[in-house]
């Protein structure tokens, strides 16, 4: 099954996608409600108006999930091309949900950045509660996956050790198209992400150091994992920041992120209109 988040005239809603077309699910916000408040079978079978996928607005995935955490260095092709020896455990960081957009919105290029790098990532989308999961628990507890391009500023990232204030940009982070429950996501899928259809990046996604079974257990072990509370898994290698010189998303540019099995998100790069004037600078911003 896949399942979508749709922006209509009285708000967002779940629905749930039959091939070219998206079947609202009564009562449900977004995917996230879904899994807090409903039961996937329930959604396989219910009717509702009917929108065809092509021209849907669509809204992030989830639009509203407790918890974002993304996972750093995870594909052992983009640990390799920054220089970096396999993890023992995985390196988490996260984002607030200010910063997801939908799978055909617009980035905003913030003026305070002009190091702005794409991460095509895996998705793990919770869909039941678990603390300290064991292997069969971790896997029960994924109600499915998703694609987002974890829009990064380099500059800020690496301006101290901590990354979080290059990774939690505002309107940064495209998350969709859709969910698509575990059986409908190919073993063999690739992650192949596009800037202006060049290709950056393709890998398959079973490169992951730690998968999705892995990063369940491991990070359940720190907090309870709810339903709708996402997991970025990773981005492989092909990353701007990684080539000699650096390659930048600028405004005007179009980024894409696609995995087999899920779909795509095409998003154009956009100038961020700052109210009030000019951005503000280190130099200018209060201690």
């Amino acid at each position: 099954m896949k399942l979508t988040t749709l922006r209509t005239t009285s708000g967002t809603v779940a629905a749930r996608v039959d091939g070219d077309k998206a079947v609202e699910l009564a009562g449900f916000t977004d995917v996230g409600d879904l899994l807090r408040r409903g039961d996937l079978s329930a959604a396989a079978g219910a009717s509702g108006a009917e929108h065809d996928l092509a021209t849907a607005d669509l809204a992030p995935v989830v639009s509203t999930p407790g918890k974002i955490v993304c996972v750093g260095l995870n594909y052992r092709n983009h640990i390799l091309e920054m220089g970096r020896e396999l993890p023992e455990y995985p390196t988490l960081f996260t984002k607030f949900p200010e910063a997801l957009i939908g799978p055909r919105d617009e980035i905003q290029i913030p003026p305070e950045s002009d190091k702005i790098d794409w991460e095509g990532e895996l998705v793990v989308v919770v869909g039941k509660s678990v603390r300290r999961a064991d292997a069969e628990q971790a896997r029960d507890a994924i109600a499915g996956y998703t694609v987002m391009n974890d829009i990064t500023m380099r500059d800020y990232q690496y301006r101290t050790p901590q990354w979080f204030q290059g990774k939690a940009w505002e309107s940064s982070t495209p998350l969709g198209p859709v969910l698509v429950t575990p059986d409908e996501l190919p073993a063999d899928a690739e992650l192949v992400t596009r800037l202006d259809g060049e290709e950056m990046q393709r890998t398959r996604i079973d490169d992951l150091v730690f998968d999705a079974v892995a990063l369940v257990q491991y990070i359940s072990t720190i907090f309870t994992l709810n339903p709708g509370d996402i997991i970025a898994t990773g981005t492989p290698g092909g990353v701007g920041h990684a080539r000699k010189p650096g390659r930048y998303i600028t405004a005007g540019q179009t980024v894409s992120v696609s995995i087999d099995g899920i779909g795509e998100l095409v998003n154009l790069a956009v100038e961020e209109k700052v109210a009030g004037g000019a951005a503000q600078t280190p130099a200018t911003v209060g201690a």
